[in-house]
């Protein structure tokens, strides 16, 4: 059921399951969403970013090598000692590596990050990075860099909360959250699809992104799109699927680097084999807990419509966003600059490190406006998360009132 308050000089954001929680009331009150300057909010973020933009320069690509020696290394010392016997200490620092490939060096340079430095290395721009032959050497994953560049930076980052965002988890998930299954299943169903989230949602995802913007751009009539067909070779975003990211994936991570430990002997390839796969499985479950949560819960808002101007956008991007603790190298390093999630919904096309000197401008900002900008940890925006997975709970809707 869902009830409809009228009160004067404000609007009420609701819950399709019934009442905000009293303290999610208060903190969007403090100045309701109608009432937002968007025209200001837009002048003082744009300041904050021509700021950011004077600052770049050589050491954001030196801070953007540190983190991929970081990385490099994770995964050397984790193929160095996976050949030993199967291990998850092995596994845990092949999956930061993978990770680190992933959210510090894809995530940033796709988004074309570090495109503004002068003389940086092609290969690190977005014009180079991960393109033709370079995939498996830049970004060995799942997920193509192409289908990664519509799904995410274009429909994601540009429809946050709205029905046309393909990562909204409340819509995603309407199947289990409808379901009539009991809510302890229903928990158990989530926790065994963060451990394969990444090949069974993400990739087909983007395949499936990729191959509808194509069609539109080749004016071709949309292909039917079901979830069966995303894993058909009889259609083209099944054989997509197939030839470019499974049979591609599971022949590099899991027949080639085992097969280069052979000659220490066939248990020591066995290792690296197994210790591989529990690698993949604890990599799905680190991406799933920092890109979950950071958009979803029932103090998150979403949107039925489509948002209009550069203020509305901007003030998107910080009410459907959450971050994470923040601060350090060390610890931004293990969330692969997720945490920093309102900013970079701001500002996707900024180097790594400057997340760290706008963020708390951003918080400003947001009290100068009566913004809420929720900063919370992980394990807590998890729960939230899981709880709209298996619909315990809602987001947030504005329910537009004109101030009287």
């Amino acid at each position: 059921m869902r009830l409809h308050f009228k009160f004067k000089g404000c609007a009420v954001f609701l819950r399709d399951s019934g009442f905000v929680q009293p303290s999610h009331l208060k903190n969007m009150s403090l100045n309701s969403y109608q009432n937002v300057d968007r025209e200001e909010l837009v002048k003082d973020l744009n300041e904050i970013h021509q700021e950011v933009l004077a600052r770049v320069g050589e050491q954001d690509f030196k801070h953007l090598k540190k983190m991929e020696r970081w990385g490099r290394l994770c995964s050397l010392l984790g193929y160095g000692t996976a050949w030993i016997f199967p291990n998850p200490i092995s596994a845990l620092l092949i999956s930061q590596g993978s990770f680190t490939r992933w959210t510090q060096m894809t995530h940033p340079i796709v988004h074309k990050g570090y495109d503004k430095i002068a003389n940086i290395p092609e290969k690190y721009t977005s014009r180079k990075f991960a393109q033709g032959w370079r995939r498996f050497k830049d970004w060995p994953d799942w997920i193509t860099p192409a289908g990664w560049h519509q799904e995410h930076d274009v429909l994601h980052h540009y429809n946050l909360g709205e029905k046309l965002d393909p990562d909204h988890l409340q819509h995603n998930m309407e199947w289990l959250r409808q379901s009539k299954a009991p809510m302890g299943l229903r928990y158990v169903i989530v926790a065994v699809f963060t451990s394969v989230w990444k090949i069974l949602y993400y990739t087909p995802r983007t395949h499936k992104e990729l191959c509808i913007s194509q069609a539109r751009q080749q004016r071709e009539i949309l292909p039917e799109m079901t979830r069966s067909g995303a894993w058909s070779p009889y259609t083209k975003q099944g054989r997509a699927l197939w030839l470019e990211s499974i049979l591609p994936y599971v022949g590099f991570r899991f027949i080639l680097l085992p097969l280069l430990f052979l000659p220490l002997g066939t248990f020591a390839a066995g290792s690296v084999l197994i210790t591989s796969i529990l690698a993949e499985v604890l990599t799905n479950m680190h991406s799933f807990l920092v890109i979950v949560p950071n958009h979803a819960g029932d103090d998150v808002m979403m949107f039925e419509d489509k948002g209009k101007g550069r203020g509305e956008f901007f003030l998107r991007q910080i009410l459907g966003s959450v971050n994470y603790p923040t601060g350090s190298d060390f610890n931004d390093f293990f969330y692969g600059w997720l945490n920093y999630q309102i900013e970079h919904h701001l500002w996707p096309d900024i180097p790594l490190n400057q997340y760290q000197f706008v963020q708390p401008k951003v918080v400003a900002v947001c009290k100068k406006h009566g913004i809420p900008y929720r900063q919370d940890s992980v394990f807590k925006r998890l729960k939230k998360a899981v709880d709209i997975m298996v619909g315990r709970t809602s987001m947030l809707k504005p329910v537009s009132e004109p101030t009287r």
